[in-house]
């Protein structure tokens, strides 16, 4: 069995105040603020919420994807946005629908502190041997 990889974070996670909880095959847990992360009616920006659930949801794809010896890139994202934030810190789960030998999906929610779903994210990652 391969080695399992480790989250590190990008630029844009980085400035986003994103932050990890968990990481393994079953579920990754990240948290997130929502100050910095407004657009310019004081809600959560849409945009932001699917930036953070791609990533997490991708993450979750190379995790899975080293224990094969593989990495994964992402082909498919779509989001569901259910409602809104305007403070406090969102915590974003991924969880798998389905790890294949050669592509991966993911659902990825965005809750709130009182855990109710923000936003539903899913994403599809295609499994590749490293260059």
């Amino acid at each position: 069995m391969n080695e399992q990889w480790k989250i590190v974070l990008g630029e844009l996670d980085e400035k986003m105040g994103v932050q990890i909880i968990e990481e393994s095959v079953e579920r990754v847990v990240a948290t997130m603020p929502v100050a910095g992360n407004r657009q310019s009616f004081g809600l959560l920006h849409g945009g932001a919420s699917l930036a953070v659930g791609e990533a997490v949801g991708s993450w979750a794809a190379v995790i899975y994807a080293s224990t094969l010896g593989k990495t994964a890139v992402g082909v498919d994202v779509s989001a569901t946005h259910h409602k809104s934030a305007r403070e406090g810190l969102v915590t974003i789960t991924a969880t798998p629908l389905q790890l294949g030998r050669t592509l991966t999906s993911h659902q990825v929610v965005i809750s709130n502190a009182a855990g109710e779903r923000l936003c539903t994210v899913r994403i599809s990652n295609l499994l590749l041997d490293p260059k």
